[in-house]
């Protein structure tokens, strides 16, 4: 049924004198609520109009894995206000808010104007190719969809009050936060249910072997490296899979899948906050722990180094008597960890006491150049810092039963996630594309690495380096000072850390638009923390 005509019969009705006519006074009254109900297309438009921002802070939250902590982290860093309340869109709220006041106009010509143009917003993002948008899993779906109904009940309630419909879209955070909140429960539940049919699982494979990777830096590449040096045997966690969901769900379906299973796993394991990699620990029972470089990613989350620590030594406390662990000796927070294992404790470095070194460890255009014994290895691999990667890498290998001739052989042939310190050149530029992850230490091994390049031109693109809490301003300082005599030209895709970032430097850096000028051929750019692919294409060179 129309709404509309409804409301034509209530506005006929309610023009008779009631007194006159008591015939009509009962449907007058029972017609009396739609009043007050939002015409379809109204709400169709306002629903619209609240899709753009809905889409832009569900994307941005489940890069931040649907998490309370990460996401306050975000906000505090870009702006509470900004970020919630949708200072893009306001300013073009304000002018039809101004005409109501002036009284220039009704409130109902304010309201669907206003709506309109917070319509004309989200149909020229999509036209620019420029909306974020979620991947469409589950959790996504379950919590856009609810934040419509949502405002589409707002929307409803609201309609006595037409100048307050434009706000709810830009108040889309909130409601998004709202049914995040609601769904809290349910997710809860669906979440247990996982991780309990994943131990259940790999409880009854007792035979497998798994191999559980944790640190700060290297963690994907030290497991891409294992699962090459090991081969068939081994199946490992895709790229961006390191939280207890996403390795549940792996897990449970490597074993149960039909046929033939590897008989060893490699599990990356990323934590937040204290006891993940233990519950992570509890589902996969790895009897192989790997640490890679420990250092300062996250911290802000964690609250100080020493929880950090703590969390990342759960899974040598997680592993077996008969287990082994393989700690990288280079990085002395790694190093204190050893102690924490109760089973034998492989080390390995590139300088120093360890079980495990490496020597003449050089880069050359081809890669990582080093000696292990009396074997030569060659990988396909830059920066010298994944020297220890590749060592750890050699060690459980060889603690799995593989000659270390063959090793080097199966490492030759290795290829480098894309966005893990991996290079390449397009259109005359040479890129080191580090955009997998980013923290204080691999920013450094960057600018190091940057620094013996021959390139004329070296351009830095960065976003900066999140989550890192009190430490901010000393970690972009530092990094700052660091790049003012390697790069010649610094771009920043976030103004607050440019403006911190160019303290140390010592001049001032770009913030990243689209009037920024292509870098020139035959120059270096190198790019850290989260850069799309659209970004890093832009500032080349014209094809």
């Amino acid at each position: 049924m129309d709404w509309r005509i409804l409301y034509n019969i209530y506005d006929d009705l309610a023009s008779h004198d009631s007194a006159e006519n008591p015939a009509y006074e009962g449907v007058f009254c029972a017609l009396e609520p739609l009043s007050t109900t939002l015409d379809p297309v109204e709400l169709a438009a306002v629903l619209l109009a609240s899709l753009s921002p809905l889409l832009t802070i569900s994307a941005l939250w489940q890069i931040k894995e649907w998490r309370a902590d990460r996401m306050l982290d975000h906000l505090r860093s870009e702006g509470m206000l900004r970020q919630t309340l949708g200072v893009i869109r306001i300013p073009v709220l304000l002018p039809w808010y101004l005409v109501a006041a002036l009284s220039m106009a009704s409130v109902e010509i304010v309201s669907q104007g206003a709506v309109l143009s917070m319509l004309g917003i989200g149909m020229l993002q999509w036209i620019l190719h420029r909306q974020p948008r979620p991947v469409w899993t589950q959790k996504a779906m379950m919590i856009v969809g609810l934040s419509l109904l949502l405002t589409a009940m707002l929307g409803v309630t609201l309609r006595g009050n037409p100048l307050l419909l434009p706000l709810l879209t830009v108040l889309q955070p909130v409601v998004c936060a709202i049914s995040w909140i609601l769904l809290l429960p349910l997710d809860w539940f669906l979440k247990r249910r996982i991780l309990r049919s994943a131990a259940a699982l790999r409880q009854a494979h007792p035979t497998l072997t798994v191999i559980g990777i944790t640190g700060s830096v290297g963690k994907t590449t030290t497991k891409e490296l294992i699962a090459c040096a090991l081969q068939e045997q081994a199946a490992a966690t895709p790229a961006y899979v390191n939280s207890e969901i996403g390795v549940a769900r792996w897990l449970s379906a490597q074993l149960s899948r039909p046929g033939s299973r590897p008989s060893i796993l490699i599990v990356e394991m990323g934590a937040y906050r204290s006891g993940e990699i233990r519950t992570l620990c509890e589902i996969a029972r790895p009897s192989f722990g790997v640490v890679t470089y420990v250092g300062t990613q996250h911290i802000a989350l964690f609250g100080s180094q020493e929880r950090l620590i703590a969390a990342k030594g759960e899974l040598l406390e997680a592993l077996p008597e008969q287990g082994r662990a393989f700690v990288n000796a280079d990085s002395s927070f790694a190093l204190g960890m050893r102690s924490r294992a109760r089973c034998p404790v492989t080390l390995v470095s590139t300088g120093g006491s360890s079980d495990l070194e490496g020597f003449d460890i050089e880069e050359t255009p081809r890669g990582l150049s080093m000696r292990i014994g009396t074997t030569k290895f060659s990988v396909p691999l830059h920066g010298t810092q994944n020297a220890t990667n590749v060592l750890l890498a050699v060690a459980v290998a060889e603690a799995l039963g593989v000659q270390r001739n063959v090793v080097a052989n199966r490492l030759a042939r290795f290829r480098p996630l894309s966005g893990t310190f991996s290079v390449e050149e397009r259109r005359g530029v040479t890129i080191l594309n580090d955009t997998h992850n980013c923290s204080p230490e691999s920013a450094s091994a960057a600018i190091r690495w940057a620094e013996h390049q021959p390139a004329a031109q070296k351009v830095l693109l960065t976003p900066g380096i999140i989550e890192q809490g009190r430490e901010t301003l000393r970690v972009h300082r530092d990094l700052g000072v660091q790049s003012s005599t390697v790069f010649g030209r610094v771009l920043f895709t976030n103004k607050k850390f440019a403006q911190i970032f160019s303290q140390g430097y010592g001049k001032n850096v770009d913030v990243l638009s689209k009037n920024s000028a292509p870098v020139e051929p035959g120059a270096l750019l190198v790019c850290l923390g989260r850069v799309s692919p659209s970004i890093i294409d832009r500032l080349l060179p014209a094809p």
